[in-house]
């Protein structure tokens, strides 16, 4: 099995981006929100809604981290992300080599013309080597820009996909928070009944 590349800027960057999710949604699962759905229990039991909660979280953000690398993995999106801080790299160092070419250019044409008086060349000629010189530097100035704005877009692209699969994986993790808050509700549901009818007794109003 091939070894997982270190992850890049990018790559690091969408790991930030989930974990920052990951905790924003589980904090809405906060033992203060769970209480007031549980409040007789909040009261009686509090240790045990407490561990309840901090299971829960914890059962959660394992989960959600798991599936989270497995997704990285089997999309190799870190090797992806590097690639791409390859090609942006690559495409930056062909746009500043074309801009040095493009000046080598100018100053050789600059050169050569000196070599040879203007006033000894045809118009036509003359011309010709001042507007080879300046075509060839904003053809290779076009050219880099091409290759760099092709390499953002890339990225642009990249990133709208990244965008949809964190919401994507939000929406599934608050699914999943429901689904436990219901398990949790149906375990919690009997000791609730029978905290509920403790405290009746206690005030007097029990059988």
């Amino acid at each position: 099995m091939a070894l997982e590349p270190p992850p890049g800027p990018r790559a690091t960057r969408l790991q930030q981006v989930y974990t920052a999710s990951l905790t924003r949604t589980l904090d809405k699962l906060s033992y203060d929100n769970l209480s007031g759905c549980y409040p007789t229990i909040a009261r009686r039991a509090s240790p045990l809604l407490r561990q309840v909660q901090a299971q829960m979280v914890d059962k959660l953000r394992d989960k959600s981290d798991r599936e989270f690398a497995g997704i990285l993995r089997a999309r190799d999106v870190v090797r992806k992300l590097n690639h791409l801080e390859g090609l942006i790299a690559d495409a930056e160092g062909r746009r500043k080599e074309a801009e040095a070419e493009a000046e080598a250019a100018a100053v050789a044409a600059d050169l050569a013309a000196d070599v040879k008086p203007p006033h000894r060349l045809p118009p036509r000629e003359i011309l010709n080597a001042h507007l080879d010189a300046r075509l060839a530097e904003h053809v290779a100035l076009l050219d880099a820009r091409l290759q760099t704005t092709q390499a953002q877009n890339a990225l642009l692209a990249d990133l709208v996909r990244q965008q949809r699969g964190e919401m994507s994986a939000l929406l599934a993790g608050l699914e999943r928070a429901v689904d436990d808050v219901r398990g949790a509700n149906a375990v919690l549901g009997p000791a609730a009944d029978r905290l509920a009818g403790e405290a009746r007794r206690d005030a007097g109003l029990g059988g």
